[in-house]
């Protein structure tokens, strides 16, 4: 997350410096005031900008420039030079912008230009809903509610979410939160005063049971019924359940909601040892919070190397050793047979002893609705170009979709926060009759300690791996390859390189 500058950096902008000192494509960081700006050349035009990202304040002075564009190193959002607007999620306010004069072949900047609201596009031919209705508060949901506003729609929007807390910063549940660094008042994506300022009707504890496309409505657990025009299916996944004997008592827990979180930090504050049954993303973030917690972990896995289908096995000893290191014991090929107490049974018959379990094997989509309804489903819920499912007026975004993906040629389904809140966003504007391909990268991000790996692309399936740079090091670049193509990266501290991938991909 961001912190705060205890010192202000570079040359103090409303004096000025000189217009040489910044070469044409080039970027460097001042102040006006007590606030730190980032200048940006393209040309003869000077751009004033605010220096940190609006989502985890990474600095944008080591970022991308791409047109009128600027890219943020850390988890690739997107800024507009000339408006500040938040252009691709994960970041959804703008930054800053000031003035900026030239005089006498130096660069000044002048007063913070009041903000305004994104131009209102030209909505084509199509007929606006007037009732849409949103299944689901997750990222893809609350992207897609967040958009819609910013697009100037007026009418109404329900937002229907099974969870009880208002829509949060999945990702960070598993990181920073829950090793105890970040306060709560980060984790919600929007303060609850968001919703009713922007008329955003957010239910929470709603239960959808199904979809009646007949007569345009969705129906609730309670029998109550929605009217809708436009509806965006947005349900998300949940944790794949352990069946073994044991599994249903109190201090085994899966991580998803907010609720799960903080179940799991009220263990941390008295428990000694952990057991983590999964060596995915998810379990191995939540075995590095718990780490942090001084907590003595046990990873069991049926796997050889831990994110090797995804990673590689390079990076998967990389992250293995890494975890090691900071005290984590693996119990590779083995899985927990039954759970009686603070006993663990291991398939091996190995027993270790926990204070609580936490179990992160996998998720699947929840697509049930959309089976009920009729809708296309094939290892999740598949949907056009522009993420409309079978159903005219029924679109889908998020971990549920399956999209044909113009970089691999193939229909794919990824489980990525980014991609999530970037579907919410294109489906908005498809919802309001823009016929706006989705055509974003996918890209996410593990953080595991002070390490973060960033992967650009999709590659389920490669026959060559080229590494550039030393991965032990904690400076390389992956490239997964098939048939001599890239079709996606993964670096750590490359993260120039990795936008430039990103850029090279979306040109392609």
């Amino acid at each position: 997350m961001a912190e705060g500058h205890s010192k202000l950096e570079g040359p103090d902008l409303v004096q000025g410096v000189a217009f040489a000192d910044l070469p044409d494509g080039g970027k460097f960081v001042g102040h006006c005031g007590n606030e730190q700006v980032l200048l940006v050349r393209r040309g003869a035009e000077v751009f004033a900008i605010g220096a940190a990202c609006t989502h985890y304040g990474g600095p944008l002075v080591d970022g991308l420039v791409v047109g009128d564009t600027v890219r943020c190193p850390w988890h690739h959002a997107c800024f507009d030079l000339r408006t500040g607007e938040a252009l691709h999620a994960p970041a959804f306010n703008p930054i800053a912008c000031w003035s900026v004069e030239l005089r006498d072949e130096r660069i000044f900047v002048g007063e913070k230009r009041k903000r305004t609201a994104p131009k209102q596009r030209d909505r084509g031919s199509g007929q606006v809903p007037e009732n849409i209705v949103i299944v689901g508060g997750g990222a893809a949901g609350f992207a897609a509610a967040e958009k819609l506003r910013r697009e100037h729609y007026h009418g109404s929007i329900v937002m229907l979410s099974n969870d009880e807390a208002p829509p949060v910063d999945r990702p960070n549940l598993s990181k920073d939160y829950l090793a105890g660094k970040a306060p709560e008042d980060w984790i919600p994506l929007r303060r609850e005063s968001f919703y009713s300022k922007n008329d955003i009707d957010l239910h929470l504890n709603a239960d959808v049971v199904s979809i009646d496309a007949r007569s345009g409505e969705v129906v609730l657990a309670d029998g109550a019924r929605t009217p809708y025009d436009r509806l965006l299916l947005a349900t998300g996944a949940e944790p794949v359940r352990l069946t073994i004997p044991g599994a249903d008592q109190p201090q085994v827990h899966t991580l998803r909601s907010l609720a799960d979180c903080k179940a799991i930090i009220e263990r941390a504050t008295t428990a000694r040892r952990a057991v983590v049954l999964g060596a995915s993303f998810i379990g191995l973030e939540v075995a590095a919070a718990l780490r942090l917690r001084d907590i003595e972990v046990h990873v069991v896995a049926p796997e050889r190397r831990p994110m090797e289908r995804v990673l590689g096995p390079q990076m998967g000893d990389f992250i293995r050793a890494l975890h090691e290191q900071n005290g984590v014991l693996f119990r590779l090929e083995d899985t927990a047979s039954s759970i009686d107490g603070t006993n663990v049974k291991l398939s091996s018959g190995n027993t270790l002893t926990a204070d609580f379990v936490v179990v992160g094997i996998g998720v699947r989509p929840r697509t049930g609705l959309a089976e009920k309804a009729g809708l296309t489903v094939d290892d999740g819920v598949v949907v056009n170009a522009f993420l409309e499912t079978s159903a005219p007026g029924i679109f889908a975004a998020g971990d549920i979709a399956r999209w044909p993906d113009p970089h691999t040629g193939e229909n794919i389904r990824v489980e990525h926060w980014v991609v999530a809140e970037r579907q919410g966003q294109t489906a908005a504007l498809n919802i309001l009759g823009h016929r706006e391909k989705f055509v974003a990268v996918p890209f996410f991000w593990s953080q595991h300690y002070d390490i973060p790996i960033n992967y650009v692309g999709h590659a389920g399936q490669w026959d060559e791996i080229a590494v550039d740079g030393d991965i032990i090091a904690k400076d390389c670049l992956l490239r997964f390859k098939r048939k001599g193509r890239t079709l996606a990266v993964a670096s750590i501290s490359r993260d120039i390189e990795s936008l430039e991938t990103e850029v090279e991909m979306e040109r392609q």
